[in-house]
C-alpha cells in the first residue's frame, strides 16, 4: 500500500483529495488544525490524523516529530502540502497593501510557505526511500492580482511556486519529484454564490471548478503516469489565466 501525507485535510480541496486517495487504495495520513469531519470515508486501518496548528512553528515542529515517529523513515510515496489561509475582513472583502498588518503577514507566510518547506525537509528521508512525489498547492493569485485575495496571500503563493522549483532541483537526484497545482476559482464552502456569479465572467469555460477536479490532478502528479514530470505547475482554472 502506498502512503501519502496530506495537510489541510478537513475541508475543501484537502478533504476531496483525502477521499480520492483513499478510494484508490492509499494509506492516508492527514494533518489539519481540527478534527477531520465524521463524513470522511476512512477506516481505522489505513488512516491516521494529526491535529497541527500550522500558524505555530513550535506546533509544526512537534507535529513533524510525531509524524517521523509514525513513519520511522519507512517509504513515503507522496506529500501534499495543501494547508493554507487567506485572511479577509469580516465582510469577506480583500485586505490590501495598506490594511494588511505585520502580524497577518507573519501568519500567512508561516502557514502558506514556511510550513510546507518544513514538511518537505522533515519528511525528505521517507520520500527518498519511497521515490515519492511532493505536490504543493499554490494559487492563481500567485501570478496575478486577484479581486478577493490580498498581497500576503498572493506573495506566499508566488513564493511557494518558487519553492517548488527549488525543491524539484534539490530532490530530483534522489528520484523525488516536486510539482505544484495552481487552482483558480474552485467551489468550496468559502466561495459565496455572489462571488461565484461575479467570477464566471472572467472564466472562458463559464463555470467554477470542483474540488474533485483539483484532487484528480494531485493524484495524477503523485502517480506513475507523471513519472517524468518534475518542477512543473499545473493551472486548474478553466482558462482564467489566459
Amino acid at each position: 500500500m502506498q502512503t501519502v501525507v496530506l495537510t489541510g485535510a478537513s475541508r475543501g480541496i484537502g478533504h476531496a483529495t483525502a477521499k480520492l486517495f483513499t478510494q484508490n487504495g492509499w494509506r492516508v495520513i492527514t494533518c489539519a488544525r481540527t478534527e477531520v469531519p465524521d463524513l470522511c470515508p476512512f477506516t481505522q486501518k489505513n488512516q491516521d490524523h494529526f491535529i497541527i496548528d500550522f500558524s505555530s512553528p513550535d506546533a509544526v515542529n512537534s507535529g513533524l516529530e510525531r509524524l517521523r515517529l509514525l513513519l520511522k523513515d519507512e517509504p513515503l510515496h507522496a506529500l501534499v502540502n495543501n494547508a493554507g489561509i487567506s485572511p479577509k475582513f469580516e465582510d469577506g472583502s480583500r485586505l490590501d497593501t495598506f490594511t494588511t498588518e505585520g502580524s497577518v503577514w507573519e501568519e500567512v507566510l508561516q502557514v502558506n510557505l514556511l510550513a510546507p518547506a518544513a514538511f518537505t525537509r522533515a519528511l525528505a528521508t521517507s520520500l527518498k526511500n519511497g521515490k515519492g512525489a511532493v505536490v504543493n498547492v499554490t494559487s492563481i493569485a500567485g501570478t496575478r492580482v486577484h479581486k478577493f485575495a490580498g498581497p500576503a496571500y498572493a506573495a506566499s503563493k508566488a513564493a511557494l511556486s518558487a519553492l517548488t522549483r527549488e525543491q524539484a532541483s534539490d530532490l530530483g537526484k534522489f528520484g523525488v519529484r516536486v510539482n505544484s497545482v495552481s487552482p483558480g476559482e474552485i467551489s468550496t464552502g468559502m466561495l459565496s454564490p455572489s462571488t461565484e456569479a461575479e467570477m464566471l465572467e472572467v472564466i472562458p469555460m463559464r463555470r467554477i471548478g470542483t474540488v474533485e477536479e483539483v484532487a484528480a490532478t494531485i493524484l495524477f502528479l503523485c502517480s506513475g503516469s507523471a513519472s517524468y514530470i518534475n518542477g512543473t505547475e499545473i493551472e486548474i482554472n478553466g482558462g482564467q489565466h489566459v
